[in-house]
C-alpha cells in the first residue's frame, strides 16, 4: 500500500513538473524578441487581475498599454499565449492595411472554422463572417458587402425608424400614466437593439419594452449571459486550449439556442418562397445571395455618407465571387448580426446617454438640432438622408464612440511568417500563429492623440477640427479590410433612437445614477458596476 502511494505521489509530481516545464517554455517566447514584455504570472500571464475580478477590462487594457510608453509594439501573455500589443497608429495601419495578407484572420480561439474549408460544420458562430478565415472569409465578405451600402441602409431605414418611434410612444404612454421614467440604460437599449435585429435580420416583429419576456429577447439574453460560471468555463477553455475544445465539441453558444434561431430563419425563408413575400431586410438579402442576384451597383459611391465613424469598404468587399453557400453558412450571418446588434448598439447608447446627462450643454445643443430638423420636415417622417445631414448629431455619436468604444480591443492573427520592420532599425520575425492586439480603448483615451481624453467633447469632430484627428488612432469599428461590415447600420440605429428620445424627453440623473461611474470587474465587456440608471423627463410641448 505504501508503495502504491509512493508511485502515485511520484506520478503526480512528474505531471506537475511536466506542466511546469511546458508553461515555462511558453513564457520564453519573447526572450528572443527585441521588445519589452510584461513579466507573466505562472499559468495566468497578465490575465489574472481580470480572471479574479480585481480589475475591469478597460482599466486592465489601459494598464498594459501604459506599461511601456516609449515603444510602438510590446509583448505580454494572455494566460500562456504570447500576445503582441500594437501601441502606435502607424504600426496598426501597417499590420491591418498595408500588410493585410499576413494578418487576414481573427485569432481562431472560439470557433472550429478552418481556412478555406468548403463546409464549416454546424456551428453558427464558426460559420459567421467574424470567425471565417482565409479565402472563405474573403468570399463571404464580398458576398455580404453589397447588403451594407448606403443605398441598402436607405431601404432598411423605415424598419429601424419604426422601432425607435415605438420606443418613444411607449415612454410617452408611461409618462401619461403618471409613471417616473427611470430605467437602466443597458437593459433598455438592449431591448431596442433586440427589436431592430428581430425586424431587420430575422423578419419578425417583437416589442421588448411592452412584452418584456418575449421569447426572442429572452433567448438572446441567455445567449449573451457572460456572467454565468458555465459560459466563463467554456470561454476559458476555448481561449486557453482551442484544439482540445474543438476536439470535445465545445461551442461558444449553446446548441439549443442556435437551433431556435436557425429554425426561425429557415421557416421565414420558406414562407417567403411559398407566398412571394418581399421585405427590405437581411433575410431578403440572404435569399438574393442564394439566387446569386446580390451585387455591388457600379454607379454606387462608397462614401462616408453615414458620418465620420463609418468605415470604408476595401477592394476585398467589392470583389465579385461566384461561390455557392450552404443554408447553414447563410443563416450564420443573421446569427452574427444578432450577436453584434444586441450588444454593440446598446453599449454605445448606454454611455452616450450617460454623457448627455453629465453634459447638459451638449444635450441642449443636440436637442436644438433635433427640433430644427423636425421643423424642417413640416410634418413629414424623418428620412435617412435628413438624418445624415445632422452635423452635431454625428459629432456627438463620434465622440461617444471615441471615449466608450464598444469593442475595447480587436485582434489580428499572423497567417504566414512576417518580418516586422519599423524603418528605424528595429527588425524581427513574427511567426505564423501569433496574435496581434489593437488596444482601441487605450488609444482612444491617450492624450497623445486626444487632448484631455477624459472630457466628453464633440467639438473634436467638428468640420474644422476633424483634420487634426489621426485616422489611424480612431478605430471604433476596427481597421483595414477586416473592419466591421455593419458600421452604417449601427450608426443609423444610434442616431435614430437619439433623435426620437431627445425630441420628447430630456435625459437626467435619477436617484440610482452613479456619478462617477465605476466599471464592473469582468473581462468580457464595457459594463457599469451598478448599471447606468437615468431618468427620461417629458419635455413641455
Amino acid at each position: 500500500m505504501v508503495e502504491v502511494d509512493l508511485y502515485v505521489a511520484v506520478a503526480v509530481g512528474a505531471i506537475i513538473l511536466l506542466l511546469y516545464h511546458y508553461a515555462s517554455k511558453k513564457y520564453e517566447y519573447f526572450l528572443a524578441k527585441p521588445i519589452p514584455v510584461l513579466k507573466p504570472t505562472f499559468l495566468l500571464g497578465s490575465t489574472g487581475p481580470m480572471m479574479f475580478r480585481r480589475r475591469d477590462v478597460s482599466s486592465h487594457v489601459k494598464l498594459l498599454y501604459d506599461a511601456f510608453e516609449d515603444y510602438k509594439i510590446v509583448g505580454f501573455y494572455d494566460l500562456m499565449k504570447p500576445i503582441y500589443m500594437m501601441r502606435d497608429p502607424e504600426v496598426i495601419k501597417q499590420i491591418t492595411v498595408k500588410d493585410f495578407d499576413y494578418f487576414m484572420d481573427h485569432t481562431p480561439t472560439m470557433t472550429n472554422s478552418k481556412p478555406d474549408d468548403e463546409v464549416g460544420g454546424e456551428s453558427l458562430f464558426g460559420n459567421s463572417l467574424f470567425a471565417l478565415r482565409g479565402q472563405k472569409w474573403r468570399d463571404m465578405r464580398a458576398t455580404l458587402s453589397p447588403a451594407f451600402t448606403g443605398s441598402k441602409m436607405r431601404h432598411m431605414f423605415d424598419l429601424v425608424a419604426d422601432c425607435a418611434k415605438s420606443m418613444g410612444e411607449f415612454f410617452k404612454s408611461e409618462a401619461a400614466a403618471g409613471k417616473v421614467l427611470e430605467y437602466e440604460m443597458k437593459d433598455t437599449f438592449s431591448r431596442f437593439g433586440n427589436d431592430v435585429i428581430a425586424t431587420v435580420a430575422f423578419g419578425i416583429k417583437v416589442d421588448s419594452l411592452r412584452d418584456r419576456e418575449n421569447e426572442f429577447f429572452m433567448k438572446g439574453k441567455a445567449m449573451l449571459n457572460f456572467q454565468s460560471l458555465f459560459v466563463l468555463v467554456k470561454f476559458l477553455l476555448l481561449r486557453a486550449f482551442p484544439a482540445l475544445a474543438q476536439k470535445i465539441g465545445v461551442d461558444f453558444v449553446d446548441s439549443s439556442l442556435t437551433d431556435y434561431f436557425k429554425r426561425m430563419i429557415v421557416d421565414n425563408m420558406k414562407q417567403r418562397d411559398a407566398h412571394g413575400i418581399f421585405r427590405n431586410d437581411m433575410i431578403q438579402m440572404l435569399m438574393e445571395v442564394r439566387k446569386g442576384s446580390l451585387r455591388h451597383q457600379k454607379d454606387e459611391q462608397d462614401t462616408k455618407d453615414a458620418g465620420f465613424a463609418t468605415v470604408e469598404e476595401s477592394n476585398v468587399g467589392k470583389s465579385t465571387i461566384n461561390r455557392v453557400w450552404t443554408e447553414n453558412e447563410l443563416i450564420s450571418q443573421c446569427f452574427l448580426f444578432f450577436l453584434a446588434g444586441f450588444d454593440t448598439v446598446s453599449t454605445c447608447m448606454t454611455f452616450l446617454t450617460y454623457e448627455l446627462m453629465l453634459n447638459p450643454d451638449v444635450q441642449q445643443r443636440l436637442y436644438d438640432e433635433v427640433i430644427e430638423t423636425e421643423e424642417s420636415l413640416n410634418g413629414k417622417p424623418l428620412t435617412y438622408e435628413v438624418l445624415q445631414k445632422m452635423e452635431y448629431m454625428d459629432m456627438v455619436v463620434s465622440e461617444a464612440l471615441r471615449k466608450w468604444p464598444p469593442a475595447l480591443i480587436s485582434d489580428r492573427f499572423c497567417v504566414k511568417n512576417y518580418m516586422y520592420d519599423d524603418g528605424n532599425g528595429l527588425r524581427f520575425p513574427i511567426e505564423k500563429g501569433q496574435t496581434m492586439w489593437i488596444p482601441t480603448i487605450a488609444i482612444h483615451n491617450d492624450p497623445k492623440y486626444y487632448e484631455n481624453p477624459e472630457k466628453f467633447d464633440p467639438e473634436r469632430f467638428s468640420e474644422e477640427n476633424r483634420s487634426k484627428i489621426d485616422a489611424a488612432a480612431y478605430l471604433p469599428f476596427g481597421a483595414g479590410p477586416r473592419n466591421c461590415i455593419g458600421s452604417r447600420l449601427a450608426l443609423m440605429e444610434v442616431k435614430v433612437i437619439v433623435y426620437n428620445l431627445l425630441k420628447d424627453f430630456s435625459i437626467e440623473a435619477s436617484e440610482k445614477t452613479q456619478i462617477p461611474l465605476k466599471m464592473a470587474k469582468n473581462f468580457f465587456a464595457l459594463q457599469a458596476e451598478k448599471g447606468v440608471w437615468l431618468e427620461f423627463k417629458p419635455r413641455k410641448q
